[in-house]
């Protein structure tokens, strides 16, 4: 084991890791945010676009994010629309994203039970305030689980974006290992950068879970 590599390597990693975390921040946020917007047209069942929704889901779940970023990166490009690297990333993961945060959306939106709308609606409030005070935060605390999943299989999915020349954590790895051959100590230190992205994100996954239960929401 070489540990003077490993010490001079540390700064490169943490620079990589930034933009990996970066990248994953805005494809969550993204994600979520066209996850909902699509559950919910699922859920009112809006015509037209219930079914487009619906083609979108399938195509982003069965086709890799590898094609995808390909697609936006090289693909676009043929027909004179160019996108920066670190655009089609965060659009590649909110596009994958989207389509996982739908469907967790969609499952705690319909494990709100008919008698609660129908209470809420006899009490006068308005579909809008039904779907905020009723609807929605129950939803959430029953998607929580899915929600949490989803995100962490997004951050250890901003790996891929290495492929269309993004200075990530993988990128780096791979770009060390070619140039100096010190295989394991640069797997050691990706493994290591990896967890403490990781980690965190999941522990603080299973305390807002935690925190939802206890408010006795979802139940």
């Amino acid at each position: 084991m070489d540990y003077a590599f490993v010490a001079a390597s540390i700064p490169l990693f943490i620079k990589a890791a930034e933009l990996t975390l970066v990248l994953a921040f805005w494809g969550i946020s993204l994600s979520l945010a066209v996850g909902l917007a699509c559950a919910l047209v699922l859920y009112y069942r809006i015509r037209v676009f219930d079914k487009i929704t619906v083609v979108y889901i399938e195509l982003s779940r069965n086709t890799p994010l590898l094609i995808q970023l390909f697609f936006l990166y090289y693909g676009f490009a043929k027909i004179g629309i160019k996108f920066e690297a670190y655009t089609c990333a965060v659009f590649g993961l909110a596009f994958l994203g989207g389509s996982y945060m739908a469907e967790a959306f969609r499952a705690g939106l319909e494990a709100v039970t008919k008698s609660q709308i129908e209470s809420g609606l006899s009490l006068g409030l308005t579909r809008s305030q039904l779907m905020r005070y009723i609807i929605l935060p129950q939803a959430f605390a029953v998607a929580v689980p899915a929600l949490g999943a989803n995100a962490i299989f997004l951050l250890k999915e901003t790996s891929v974006v290495s492929a269309i020349a993004l200075a990530d954590l993988m990128f780096v790895a791979k770009d060390l290992i070619g140039m100096y051959y010190k295989t394991t100590e640069v797997l050691l230190l990706l493994v290591l950068f990896y967890l403490a992205l990781l980690l965190p994100l999941s522990m603080m996954l299973t305390y807002i879970e935690r925190r939802v239960r206890h408010a006795g929401l979802g139940n």
